[in-house]
């Protein structure tokens, strides 16, 4: 009796509780401040809007680099979050707390005192591992078209994440190309914890109402 509770509670907890831990520390380091550092020599949050991102490292000199930057942020939530997913096995609610860890340690890295980016492409990482191209495409459409419409801000988050929702629980498990697709639990969760902290890391984008592409237009006329 109790080698079963063991089996059936005990282990699957340690696993998800090792999961989110490294799952944390891969996402809050901190590659774009690290890069700007050592290779550009320079303090990338002087730049732009000061975020520790990959943007920031474009600002600072070099695109390639930022460039560079961008694919570790993504594969730093794209490895641990597929490692658990398909490796590991974790596939039931369990997966939505490791999924979201990555994000959460990019936006609060211990590196940078608690503080870090918003979280952009490491979002990008794990919608990457959980729906291999259904949520990165999707996300990035819905992300482009809406910087297109409103400036690329917070409020273009905030649409792409109130469009994506309900995209991706509509679409049907057939498109999905390997492995088990997300269930509908799953979506929603991972969906409401990324955008929690994904919008509050924007949160300043909001005390601006937003400035539609035709409201722009007048202006610069």
């Amino acid at each position: 009796m109790l080698d079963t509770v063991t089996n059936a509670v005990f282990w699957p907890a340690v696993i998800t509780l090792i999961f989110i831990i490294v799952a944390f520390i891969a996402g809050s380091l901190p590659f774009s401040v690290w890069l700007g550092r050592s290779v550009l020599k320079q303090d990338i949050t002087r730049y732009g809007d000061a975020n520790p991102g990959a943007t920031n490292v474009m600002r600072a000199g070099s695109k390639k680099l930022g460039i560079l930057a961008l694919v570790l942020d993504t594969l730093k939530a794209l490895i641990p979050v597929a490692a658990a997913y398909y490796w590991a096995g974790v596939q039931d609610w369990r997966i939505i707390p490791i999924a979201v860890a990555p994000i959460a340690g990019h936006a609060f890295s211990p590196f940078l005192h608690w503080r870090g980016g918003k979280a952009v492409a490491t979002t990008l990482g794990t919608w990457m591992a959980l729906t291999i191209w259904e949520g990165p495409a999707i996300g990035g459409f819905l992300l482009w078209f809406f910087s297109w419409l409103v400036g690329a801000n917070g409020w273009a988050v905030l649409f792409m994440f109130l469009c994506m929702l309900p995209i991706l629980l509509l679409l049907p498990p057939s498109w999905h190309l390997f492995g088990v697709p997300p269930s509908p639990l799953v979506i929603v969760g991972v969906w409401f914890f990324n955008a929690l902290i994904v919008l509050y890391k924007h949160r300043a984008d909001y005390a601006v109402r937003p400035q539609w592409r035709w409201q722009r237009s007048k202006q610069v006329q």
